[in-house]
């Protein structure tokens, strides 16, 4: 089990190198320092880009492993691998040629990085990107990683994880004390089991103070704990509930998490509002997508909320699914989702429609999806709503949907990748930018909030009085914000306005039809 390590050292407490929000890079990312320096080995030292004149073709590489394995892939159908022995340096000459022949910015990745410095496919991979700055200065490529194909096809196929069924809510930056909240419980899971909550603010991990211990064995401990490497394995946690203190041992399990919950109706002066959320464009989300929007059609609702504030994103073909279900067909016939435009090697693909039947992930294949017909629709949003939610949203917009956007400013990533394993490892490059029906998809530094609503912690996700909820139900009618808001205090000095989510990366991007595992 790969574990997204949260220090570099005891003198950074808590550092997180796991992915938060839309923050970038996965794997050994981020070992070159950042901005336009690029690594010439392991010294770290520059070296300017370059063009590369020649390079095999990768086809011809590809499958060529330093270890090849045996035994038949569970995620493909049980086939033989298909991995022949090959070398480190078969590795490596394959991931120059595979980037420079697909990735979207391949003309910005020095061409002079000696490949023979790096003792892993993985930390050469790390390093053939751009290295640019977006005019607001963040990097230009955030989501270039690496992920062992095993685990990309339990939870992008099955939508299995190992843990606790936690998603978490940390403060940025290292600063104690710490500050990590429990944002979202899976449904039977170890954490729901224990009678945890959103909201439940962790304050010690097996005896020891999370909340203000920077010591190195301290610190190993807490690694160890929020990040299992295997079933069974067991921590103590205690958490702060309003003041009254929460205690439980949480074992380890693989947890299939549920993309789509708390379906249901909420009766307003104006009409039945529709609320749904819908955390993960996984493969099982289709079909669970398809029994929600059944559900709301049946109750007769004339408007929806759609909550994504923690949907970083995966398949754009789910994206498409649910876009057309809130449309309709009227709305939708003849008009493009999504557009991807590649680096100029590849040959455009036709856009991708507004998709009307199932594509078969996990519901029946063919099958005539349902559908709203709404005009209008409002989408809760934060720092964690990135890829193809964001596309969910730009989608619409290109068809004159009018969308809301209560809660944050999204992640900005209007960027997709064809996941490709080889060897073992599924490697993600930025292979193409997404475009709408009127050729928009510039929102690199995110699409802003209509109206600004802090995530409030202090009640269950749907509840009509949570914040953003409330906000959206309000906004509906008087078409007036609410005051700035600042959520709930769960301690003192606690903003929730300023806390991310923390998960890998692989939870944070669009994966361009089924893609390949």
């Amino acid at each position: 089990m790969k574990k997204f390590r949260l220090i570099a050292t005891a003198a950074l407490p808590l550092i997180a190198s796991i992915l938060t929000a839309c923050g970038g890079g996965g794997g050994n990312a981020g070992q070159c320092g950042g901005s336009a320096e690029v690594c010439n080995g392991s010294s770290g030292t520059t070296a300017p880009p370059s063009a590369v004149t020649v390079l095999p073709a990768a086809s011809t590489l590809e499958n060529l492993c330093q270890v090849p394995r045996t035994g038949t892939d569970p995620f493909n159908n049980n086939l033989p691998y298909p991995d022949k022995q090959g070398s480190l340096a078969t590795e490596k000459q394959w991931l120059r040629s595979w980037i420079d022949e697909t990735y979207l910015w391949y003309r910005e990745v020095p061409g002079n990085i000696n490949p023979d410095s790096y003792t892993n496919p993985i930390a050469y991979f790390d390093v053939l990107k751009t290295f640019a700055l977006t005019p607001s200065g963040k990097a230009k490529d955030q989501f270039h990683f690496t992920y062992p194909s095993a685990e990309w096809g339990a939870i992008s196929q099955q939508g299995v994880e190992l843990g606790y069924g936690l998603t978490w809510s940390r403060s940025p930056g290292a600063s104690l004390p710490r500050k990590r909240v429990i944002a979202i419980v899976e449904p039977g899971s170890p954490a729901d089991k224990a009678g945890l909550r959103r909201g439940d603010q962790l304050t010690t991990i097996d005896t020891l103070d999370f909340l203000n211990s920077s010591e190195t064995a301290a610190i190993t401990v807490f690694n160890n704990a929020l990040f299992p490497e295997k079933t069974g394995e067991s921590h103590t946690f205690v958490f702060n509930r309003n003041g009254s203190t929460i205690s439980a041992v949480l074992v380890a399990a693989n947890v299939a998490a549920t993309p789509v919950q708390n379906v249901k109706t909420i009766a307003t002066a104006s009409g039945t509002v529709g609320y749904l959320t819908f955390n993960d464009h996984n493969a099982v989300s289709e079909l669970q997508l398809v029994d929600a929007m059944t559900q709301l059609k049946t109750a007769g609702v004339n408007d929806l909320v759609l909550d994504v504030r923690y949907n970083g994103g995966g398949l754009l073909y789910i994206a498409s699914e649910l876009a057309y279900m809130i449309a309709g067909p009227d709305a939708t016939a003849g008009k493009v989702f999504e557009q991807a435009q590649y680096n100029d090697k590849i040959r455009p693909d036709p856009a991708t429609p507004f998709i009307a039947n199932a594509v078969g992930f996990s519901a029946p294949k063919d099958a005539a999806l349902p559908y709203l017909g709404l005009k209008r629709v409002t989408i809760l949003t934060s720092a964690g709503t990135c890829s193809a939610s964001e596309a969910i949203i730009n989608g619409l917009q290109g068809i004159d949907v009018a969308v809301t956007l209560i809660g944050g400013q999204t992640c900005g990533k209007p960027y997709g990748f064809y996941p490709t394993p080889n060897c073992g490892t599924t490697y993600f490059a930025i292979q193409f930018k997404g475009v709408n029906n009127k050729g928009f998809g510039d929102y690199a530094d995110g699409i802003a909030a209509t109206c600004n609503v802090a995530d409030d912690f202090s009640r269950a996700l749907g509840d009509p009085a949570e914040g953003q909820l409330a906000a959206a139900l309000s906004y509906r009618d008087s078409k007036i914000c609410p005051a700035a808001s600042v959520g709930v205090n769960l301690q003192a000095g606690f903003a929730p306005q300023n806390l991310r989510l923390v998960r890998p990366a692989v939870k944070e991007i669009a994966i361009y039809g089924r893609g390949r595992l």
